[in-house]
C-alpha cells in the first residue's frame, strides 16, 4: 500500500513539475508584438496625419501631404492608421501626376546617388498605385479600400 501511494505522489509531483514546461512551448502569452505600439510614435504619428490632412484637404498642397505621409510609413509602419496614412500618399502621388494642387509636382524632390531631381508624372502615377495597392492588400477590411479603388480606376493612364 506504502509503494502504491509513493507511487502516485511521484507521479503527480512529475505531473506538476512538468506542466510549466509544456505550457511554453509555442503558446504566446501578452500582447502580440505586432500590435504593440509606442505610445510616443502614436501620438507623433497622429500629429503628422493631422497635419497631412490640413495639407491635402484645405490647402491642396499635395507635395506637403505627400511628404508627412511618407514619414508616418518611414517611422511608424505599425501605425494604428496606416491605411489612411496609404490612401492619402496614394491620391497625393497620383495628382501630383496630373499636375493638381496648388504646389508644383517640381517641389516634391528625392535624392539619388548623391544628387537631387524629380520625378515624372509617370513616377508619381507608379508611386501612387504603389500605396493605393498596398492599401487594398495589406488592409482589405479597411473603410478606405473602395475609396482606393475608386482613385486607381479613375487613374489608369497610359
Amino acid at each position: 500500500m506504502r509503494v502504491s501511494f509513493f507511487l502516485v505522489f511521484t507521479l503527480a509531483a512529475m505531473l506538476l513539475v512538468s506542466a510549466p514546461a509544456t505550457r511554453a512551448q509555442g503558446v504566446r502569452q501578452g500582447p502580440d508584438p505586432a500590435t504593440m505600439r509606442d505610445p510616443d510614435l502614436e501620438k507623433d504619428s497622429h500629429h503628422n496625419l493631422a497635419v497631412a490632412k490640413n495639407y491635402f484637404k484645405l490647402k491642396k498642397a499635395y507635395v506637403a501631404a505627400l511628404k508627412r505621409c511618407e514619414e508616418i510609413i518611414a517611422g511608424n509602419p505599425n501605425f494604428a492608421q496606416i491605411d489612411e496614412v496609404l490612401l492619402m500618399a496614394g491620391q497625393s502621388s497620383l495628382w501630383l501626376a496630373e499636375k493638381k494642387g496648388k504646389q508644383s509636382p517640381d517641389l516634391y524632390v528625392i535624392f539619388e546617388n548623391g544628387e537631387k531631381r524629380t520625378l515624372t508624372p509617370e513616377q508619381f502615377r507608379e508611386m501612387g498605385q504603389g500605396y493605393l495597392n498596398k492599401l487594398i492588400t495589406d488592409f482589405p477590411d479597411s473603410r478606405f479600400v473602395n475609396e482606393a479603388r475608386e482613385s486607381l480606376a479613375s487613374n489608369t493612364k497610359p
